[in-house]
């Protein structure tokens, strides 16, 4: 029996994972036998990737066939999702919720062109109520208008700091509640028509930029972190540039029919009231909503489950964020650019009144032009900006503007000064979501969140410290200087434009 049988020794048992990897078994960095072509799905997971620097590797227990058509990657882990306005399905309310808040701000923004002169007017005749009130009289000029502007600035820089942290504690949706709570509060003290301290300080104006403060910044964010976001952005933008085209309108006839000023921001309250419903309903699920067939991966979710870090890391967080060289840039940017946009729709009725003679009742009407412009540029021209090039397209525009300005500053006709008003509209229009556009592609995912918050909330308080300056240089020289202050607005745009960095890797 010997003879008719072979015994061979048993093979060596060989530990899994091999301890070396045999060099034949992998070609260009793939197993060997599948050329260039890799069907991932198949490919079992052996290992993932460890935080700790002591521990960079490791393995798992034993490799398993992954069910097709679904994740190897915990939530948290692999490659970034993002979503769309149609995915998850309730995106597409958000999106509309955003455009809400969006229109309403700007109705509050644009307004005050058509309705400074009706201040003026109203605390002059009531000085004496306002001495009993305040305890000192004052006369209510252009100087003291434009501390309306100075009270919105502040309230868009306390809000700056803390609203990335107040989105991530409690939520989009109570964030954004929060946000619209703040509004009514304020409107629903203007209209009762108080003393124009109160309504500077403490209702129209401080107040409300902080509620407008945390609902632009969350609403921008959301917008620019979906797929498409130049077009999402340019709704969003658009809807902002639609509130600025109807308040004038309404403003206007609420005045020229001999109403009070105050009654207009009925309006604005009742819009207030039902944006906190929408936004409440919108975002409510945003945390716990996930694609079932998806990772939760997105930058802003993964951002958002880190909350529990120590105080020196989020000191060193606020450094970095701080001295990050686009986030530092496009905060001047936007500063500039929202600058120039609210001092033009803020105070070019007032120079058209003072140096070309115009009738305030039809004047009024000019601010709306300029924000129709950009309504229907950011509607209709932002396929132009992503054709030409986002960042070509904005030095175009902003030489435009200049050039514009120019005209209305020195040609003496108001229709071609109206004309020319509307037209810088136009070519402003896109400017912003073109610039959110690269500023999303430039910074680190781990840092977008607060950045975009960074650049939306510091950078849109230019709309109100650059119309402030208008104002208090206006008292001493006339309403003209807002020519020479929004030409260097945009001369600054082009600056730090041109210093933006061509490209930044996403991740740090």
């Amino acid at each position: 029996m010997k003879g008719l049988m072979t015994i061979e020794p048993l093979a060596a048992s060989i530990p899994y994972p091999c301890p070396r990897k045999p060099e034949d078994s992998y070609q260009n960095g793939f197993p060997a036998g599948f050329g260039y072509t890799i069907e991932i799905n198949t490919i079992a997971t052996v290992g993932r990737v460890s935080e700790s620097v002591n521990e960079p590797y490791v393995l798992e227990s034993q490799p398993q066939a992954r069910p097709e058509n679904t994740s190897s990657q915990s939530p948290g882990e692999g490659v970034d999702r993002i979503e769309t306005i149609w995915e998850p399905y309730n995106n597409r309310y958000r999106v509309l919720a955003a455009c809400f808040t969006a229109f309403g701000n700007s109705m509050n923004d644009a307004a005050n062109g058509a309705l400074i002169g009706s201040l003026e007017k109203y605390y002059d005749l009531c000085a004496s109520r306002i001495l009993l009130t305040v305890c000192s009289h004052y006369h209510i000029n252009y100087s003291t208008v434009s501390t309306v502007f100075l009270c919105n600035a502040l309230g868009f820089l306390a809000a700056a700091f803390f609203v990335s942290l107040l989105s991530r504690t409690l939520g989009r949706a109570k964030a954004l509640v929060i946000s619209e709570a703040l509004l009514i509060v304020g409107y629903t003290i203007i209209v009762t028509t108080p003393p124009f301290a109160v309504v500077a300080a403490s209702s129209r104006y401080f107040v409300l930029g902080s509620g407008m403060s945390i609902n632009l910044a969350i609403g921008q964010v959301f917008c620019a972190n979906l797929a498409n976001n130049t077009v999402i952005t340019g709704l969003f933008q658009g809807a902002y540039g639609l509130g600025g085209t109807v308040a004038p309108l309404i403003a206007t006839s609420i005045i020229s029919r001999g109403y009070i000023w105050s009654r207009f921001y009925l309006t604005l309250l009742a819009l207030a009231v039902f944006n906190l419903f929408l936004v409440a309903w919108a975002f409510w699920k945003y945390e716990a909503e996930s694609d079932p067939t998806l990772p939760d991966t997105t930058t802003e979710r993964r951002n958002r489950s880190n909350i529990t870090t120590s105080p020196r890391r989020r000191r060193d967080s606020l450094k970095a964020l701080l001295f990050h060289k686009t986030t530092v840039l496009g905060a001047l940017f936007i500063f500039a650019y929202q600058g120039a946009e609210v001092a033009i729709s803020g105070w070019v009725i007032s120079f058209l009144v003072q140096f070309r003679n115009g009738d305030p009742s039809k004047v009024g009407y000019v601010t709306a032009g300029f924000w129709a412009g950009i309504t229907l540029s950011r509607l209709t021209l932002s396929f132009l900006a992503h054709k030409l090039g986002e960042r070509r397209y904005v030095y175009v525009a902003t030489a435009g503007a200049l050039i514009l300005e120019l005209l209305v500053w020195l040609v003496r006709s108001i229709p071609g000064d109206s004309v020319a008003v509307a037209l810088s509209g136009v070519v402003l229009g896109p400017v912003c979501p073109a610039a959110i556009h690269i500023f999303q592609h430039l910074i680190p995912n781990d840092m977008q969140i607060a950045s975009l918050s960074l650049i939306g909330s510091v950078g849109t308080s230019g709309g109100a410290i650059a119309p402030f300056m208008v104002g208090m240089i206006a008292q001493k020289v006339g309403t003209y200087v807002l020519h020479p202050i929004c030409i260097g607005l945009f001369v600054g745009m082009a600056l730090t434009w041109w210093l933006l960095p061509e490209t930044e890797k996403k991740d740090e």
